[in-house]
């Protein structure tokens, strides 16, 4: 394992609602050990050297391109930092995962590709395999002799996975499982070796390890996507394939543990990438704008275009906080699992579940902030930004997906809420006597607030507002709709909206908090300054989205009672933001990328 400074303090999933965190509990970027770093710069190289100079053949579809890249990567160790040494990895924590998807993510196509290879494509082995499966499989996956995908969607079914209509049934002599049906969009699919296909026995959803050699197994072409072009997708057919009984993956109808734990580790991947992603985009962005002129001097003079870079910075800043963090809690689990124990894999699995929210969380916010910095990015290019030879236009096209993979930032937001109100009628996560306490107090008139003194002082008390806005609101909605809310989507689409923004809020605040202690206020400048901006601007959507569901749940003397207690709730001192962005714009002009010290 990693030498790693990870908090000691076991957090459970989804308490960062109600209980107040201290930097000691938080990973960051400023924690990374020295082998962290290491292999920030080894992977960082990598995409420099070996995947930017080789865009163009991979756009043109040569995956033979694709598939050395892969070999390399393995060599470097890059694919098999999460599968175990017995089998060929370096069995590495999840905060090494995390940087070598921020570094890779130079070039959407192959990060998408190397994605699903290493994550997706043959985590199922690792977390479900039997042990001849991991000895047969997993030490070709992490050199990259074999290349691993993941089946799980179908052209019907969609988000709605469980609903597939792929089917296997188990043959005359007892030996194979016969598939039939049809996977779509399956990233890889053009060249890879090795699927995890998941069809059901019966009505049991189940996974299956199917070799590209199997009998009945076929691959449609390619298809024609409108970004991340230098990845392969294809339809997988599933035509009385035969799949030896060995290769059933876990247990009969075991499929959606599967399928959902793997997508949690992917959800905080692609949020990563979303953060390396973006971090391309600004340099472009800064080098554009202190070359281009108008007007007579460059076009990064003007303050309109430099409140566009210190937002992008803002927001990179931001999503470091949240995947960091949220890695870092789930290293605290990981770290405690004794690997001996027969039970280790399923201790594994249940770390990794605990964090589904936050997983859900870093997501949606990452995958929506870089489809603002892209969008910006082209904006700030103007005309050039539309045209191919100009990095602008794959950006703006190869960010799109990433709302769409790895569940839909819909079904997301719906998790979000679901997970949380799960947790809460199981006693596992007190939300309800937390909401009821706060309604007691609300209820009972204004009261003097809560004192908190310290380094960002006010910054930590708007953090514990916004937790107070965000409870209100779902207690209004809860107490309207009890167990029905389930199927009010518009209230649980703007209650995790909330809760996105309290976990980013909460993320930016601890990581300038500790900055601070460690460097002191000037050393920790421009993180304070990006933090009161993004402050500012969570504030408003927080308020934004109570005002909709309180506006959902309540009319007459009601809604004008608790609209007052929103406006109580949400009032604040607002922070000078045109001068806050004129900091950070300067700062990271000057850098010529995004940059904190």
């Amino acid at each position: 394992m990693a030498t790693t400074a990870i908090p000691k303090t076991k957090i459970s999933g989804g308490s960062f609602l109600l209980e107040e965190r201290q930097t000691a509990d938080v990973f960051t970027p400023e924690d990374f050990s020295e082998q962290h770093q290491m292999i920030g710069q080894t992977t960082e190289e990598f995409a420099l050297n070996e995947i930017l100079p080789n865009v163009e053949k991979i756009e043109h579809k040569d995956f033979s391109v694709s598939r050395n890249l892969l070999r390399k990567a393995g060599e470097l160790g890059l694919s098999g930092v999460e599968i175990p040494e017995a089998y060929g990895g370096l069995e590495m924590d999840k905060v090494t995962s995390a940087v070598i998807a921020d570094h890779i993510a130079k070039y959407a196509g192959f990060a998408t590709t190397w994605g699903a290879h290493s994550g997706i494509g043959l985590l199922p082995i690792v977390y479900f395999g039997t042990e001849e499966q991991k000895k047969k499989y997993l030490p070709k996956l992490a050199t990259g002799e074999i290349v691993g995908a993941y089946a799980l969607s179908e052209a019907s079914s969609g988000s709605d996975a469980m609903n597939c209509r792929a089917r296997a049934e188990l043959s005359a002599d007892g030996k194979h499982y016969i598939l039939n049906g049809e996977k779509m969009w399956i990233t890889n699919a053009g060249f890879a070796d090795l699927f995890t296909v998941f069809a059901k026995i019966g009505d049991k959803f189940s996974a299956f390890l199917v070799e590209r050699t199997f009998p009945g197994f076929s691959v449609g072409g390619e298809e024609h996507k409108m970004g991340i072009r230098g990845s392969s997708t294809c339809p997988i057919i599933l035509n009385d394939c035969k799949v030896p009984v060995e290769n059933l993956l876990g247990e009969i109808g075991k499929g959606a543990t599967i399928a959902f734990n793997i997508l949690n580790i992917g959800r905080f991947k692609l949020g990563a990438m979303c953060v390396g992603g973006a971090r391309v985009s600004i340099e472009n962005a800064v080098a554009y704008a202190k070359q281009r002129k108008a007007f007579g001097k460059v076009i990064g003079d003007f303050g309109l275009v430099r409140e566009k870079i210190a937002n992008m910075a803002t927001l990179i800043y931001v999503g470091e906080s949240l995947v960091f963090r949220t890695v870092g809690l789930m290293d605290v689990l990981l770290s405690e699992i004794d690997k001996t124990n027969p039970e280790a894999a399923k201790e594994t699995r249940k770390a990794i579940e605990e964090y589904a929210v936050e997983c859900s969380i870093i997501k949606v916010w990452g995958s929506e902030m870089i489809d603002y910095v892209v969008d910006e990015t082209l904006q700030i290019y103007a005309g050039y930004g539309f045209v191919e030879e100009y990095p602008a236009e794959r950006a703006y096209r190869d960010a799109r997906i990433n709302r769409i993979f790895e569940g839909t930032n819909e079904i997301n937001r719906l998790i979000i809420t679901g997970f949380l109100l799960k947790r809460a009628m199981s006693g596992q996560l007190p939300l309800m006597p937390a909401i009821k306490k706060l309604m007691d107090e609300v209820l009972s008139g204004p009261s003097a607030g809560e004192e908190i003194e310290g380094p960002l002082a006010e910054e930590r008390k708007l953090v514990a507002q916004a937790k107070k806005l965000g409870l209100f609101a779902s207690g209004a909605a809860t107490q309207k709709y009890m167990q029905a809310i389930q199927d009010q989507q518009e209230v649980m689409g703007a209650i995790a909206d909330m809760t996105i923004e309290i976990y980013a809020m909460e993320s930016a605040v601890l990581r300038a908090q500790k900055i601070t202690e460690q460097k002191g206020e000037a050393g920790a400048a421009l993180a304070v300054a990006m933090t009161r901006v993004y402050l500012a601007q969570a504030m408003e959507k927080i308020e934004a989205a109570a005002r909709r569901v309180i506006a959902a749940v309540a009319d007459g003397d009601m809604l004008r009672t608790q609209m007052a207690i929103l406006r109580r709730l949400a009032k604040y001192e607002p922070f000078n933001t045109i001068a806050l962005r004129q900091q950070i714009a300067a700062k990271t002009i000057e850098a010529g990328k995004y940059r904190l010290a």
